[in-house]
């Protein structure tokens, strides 16, 4: 389709403080309009067409122009609009303010750290699908095995890894990398810690990988996605990236372009 740029529900959660499911409720209650022509939720945009919003005009983000934040993820929050079961969102924290922010990557309801969020979606799938390395701080009960400490130097694949999954998760065969670096502060009979940094950290990688040897992850706090680390923001608090975290961001978003533009002149 000549000119398309994306879906109408799409264009409002990026655009404004509505999650895609709230964008198709304004829609089917007649709220939404594309220039003068009636808006449903199979609506796409061609380029140029502009939106409304019970008759205000949704400006599109600039895509140069883009903010990144850094929260401090408390347990007991979901990363998520919302929940059918009324548990906290981090929205609940965050406030209307950030509501059209889209987090970058997750943290699963019990753990804590380092949870970035974004207005801009390129920025944000960029991130996400990159292989910055993520450094995690952990608790897990018992101690550290020598076939843990083999896995985590050489990888592993496991055919049946729903033991630390998420109940509703329909992945169960997983291939682990080797970890980038460890290392064990304490191993003990009781409970170990140890610092790990890996690059992924999907489908709660940490919680499967220690539950195939039969650990429990007690405590899990993520302190470093990338270059930008939690340093001593407080539980539940957020700040900006500072100058130099900007500095390198833009240098990373300028290499994923390079990138993108040689993929598409070389139509690979």
């Amino acid at each position: 389709m000549d000119g398309y740029v994306m879906r109408l529900n799409q264009f409002i959660s990026h655009n404004a403080k509505y999650s895609r499911r709230e964008a198709d409720i304004l829609i089917e209650q007649g709220r939404v309009n594309i220039e003068k022509t009636k808006a449903n939720t199979k609506s796409v945009l061609l380029e140029g067409q502009r939106v409304f919003i019970d008759g205000k005009y949704v400006k599109p983000k600039d895509e140069e122009l883009y903010t990144v934040i850094v929260y401090h993820k408390p347990k007991g929050e979901l990363v998520s609009k919302k929940d059918d079961r009324g548990r906290r969102v981090v929205y609940d924290t965050l406030g209307g303010k950030y509501m059209h922010f889209v987090p970058i990557g997750r943290l699963d309801f019990a753990s804590e750290g380092v949870l970035l969020l974004t207005d801009n979606k390129k920025v944000a799938q960029s991130l996400m699908e990159s292989d910055l390395e993520r450094e995690y701080i952990i608790k897990i009960n018992g101690k550290i095995t020598e076939e843990m400490i083999r896995a985590m130097n050489e990888g592993i694949h496991i055919e049946n890894a729903s033991t630390g999954a998420h109940q509703k998760s329909k992945i169960y065969s997983m291939t682990f990398a080797p970890f980038i670096r460890y290392e064990i502060g304490k191993n003990d009979i009781h409970f170990s810690k140890l610092k790990v940094t890996i690059m992924e950290g999907k489908n709660r990688e940490l919680r499967r990988f220690f539950a195939h040897f039969k650990a429990d992850v007690m405590d899990l706090r993520r302190i470093r996605y990338g270059w930008i680390n939690l340093n001593a923001l407080p539980v539940g608090k957020i700040r900006f990236l500072n100058k130099d975290e900007y500095k390198q961001l833009h240098q990373f978003m300028g290499k994923i372009g390079k990138i993108d533009s040689f993929i598409s002149k070389n139509n690979i």
